[in-house]
């Protein structure tokens, strides 16, 4: 009961702030925080690579194609490989090479808009062999691809691999992912991605959420500031903007228009529940029917009591134990609230805090609106 009563004045406090936050009132927000330039796209890269000097953690000879790709490295390398395949994957004949040391690997990356050749951006990677632990590795000259098949990157280094697998006398701890990684700053950029941002007419932005408020909010901002036309809206996600064709006039003037204030629309209503933790966020524009809700749980206790009969010493009979069975049922009073309709969040957490609804009954009681129609909001269950 103790636990419960801690766990519920944490639960009141964090209502209590998040209502305090909600509640404020809107702020303006520069138009960068709530939109960004199309042509400042990312674009994902992937390679397939190696990472050696590892401590007999990598692949092992099961894996062939790990195998395949060190005898194919070395042979570009000038380095001759002889005997069969077999004789190389288990360190025997001509290819004596342990590779317990050597672990296939996928690297991936995500190519910043407008990077230009020589730049620097960070890689992870990740074990698709046998391999258990990728720690002190270093990955190979690994080239990294577009969609389109291009290179676009080359990645090398040594990596950083954060996760822990240890084993002794027959137990095992792990903490983290050993069979991944990072290399900060591991790939330099060697090509270009094609940009519209010089040659385009107008540049167009996208709001990091479609809103046709807000939309509309941006292109009002602009126009008012440089005028009508300047602006337009395509569609709730998208405007265009007309901007000079001199490019150090039009990056200057896309500089200007990114730290324009603009007041955005509101966030849709919207609950999202942690099933699993627990959790439970209200947004402020929450709003319930007229409901009426009730939550009670019934407990059953039932103990049993062993008994042992003894016959009177004069009287012929045997000695026998006897089971008493005693049965309770505790149904706490859990007064009934009720929603008027259209309530707000303040409202909701009062009544919800009134009957001592813990986290899991919260979650309850939240779906339970859901599907009764009453909840005007997307229930959103992660």
């Amino acid at each position: 009961m103790k636990i419960q009563n801690q766990l519920m004045q944490v639960v009141c406090w964090f209502l209590a702030a998040l209502l305090v936050l909600l509640m404020a009132p809107a702020h303006a927000e520069r138009i960068k925080d709530v939109a960004s330039v199309a042509s400042m796209r990312s674009n994902q890269l992937i390679g397939y690579g190696l990472v050696v000097g590892l401590q007999g953690t990598g692949d092992g000879a099961d894996v062939s194609f790990t195998a395949q790709s060190m005898k194919q490295m070395l042979t570009q390398l000038g380095v001759s490989i002889e005997g069969p395949l077999s004789d190389f994957e288990s360190g025997a004949g001509g290819g004596k090479l342990d590779i317990k040391n050597v672990a296939a690997v996928m690297v991936t990356a995500e190519l910043p808009g407008m990077a230009k050749p020589g730049q620097r951006i960070d890689v992870n990677v990740s074990a698709i062999g046998k391999a258990s632990n990728l720690r002190g590795g270093s990955l190979l000259l690994t080239p990294m691809r577009g969609v389109d098949g291009e290179v676009y990157a080359l990645a090398q280094g040594a990596l950083t691999a954060t996760g822990i697998d240890t084993n002794a006398a027959g137990s095992s701890v792990q903490i983290g992912v050993p069979t991944s990684g990072r290399i900060p700053s591991g790939a330099s950029v060697e090509r270009e991605v094609k940009n519209p941002f010089e040659q385009s007419q107008v540049v167009v932005m996208n709001l990091r959420e479609a809103d046709f408020t807000t939309n509309s909010a941006v292109v009002k901002a602009i126009n008012d500031k440089y005028g009508a036309g300047v602006a337009r809206a395509l569609d709730a996600m998208s405007l265009a903007v007309n901007t000079p064709k001199d490019v150090s006039q039009r990056v200057a003037f896309m500089s200007d228009i990114e730290n324009i204030e603009v007041k955005p629309g509101d966030p849709p209503a919207r609950v999202v529940i942690n099933a699993r933790t627990g959790t439970v966020v209200i947004s402020r524009n929450v709003k319930v029917d007229a409901a009426a809700v009730s939550h009670g749980t019934i407990t059953v206790n039932v103990s049993a009591t062993n008994e042992i009969s003894q016959p009177n010493a004069l009287a012929a009979g045997q000695t026998a134990a006897n089971q008493n069975a005693t049965i309770g049922v505790d149904e706490p009073n859990k007064p009934m609230f009720l929603f008027r309709p259209g309530v707000d969040l303040r409202e909701i957490v009062d009544a919800v805090n009134q009957v001592g609804a813990p986290p899991s009954a919260l979650i309850a009681i939240l779906e339970a609106l859901k599907s009764a129609g009453s909840l005007r909001a997307d229930l959103v269950i992660i």
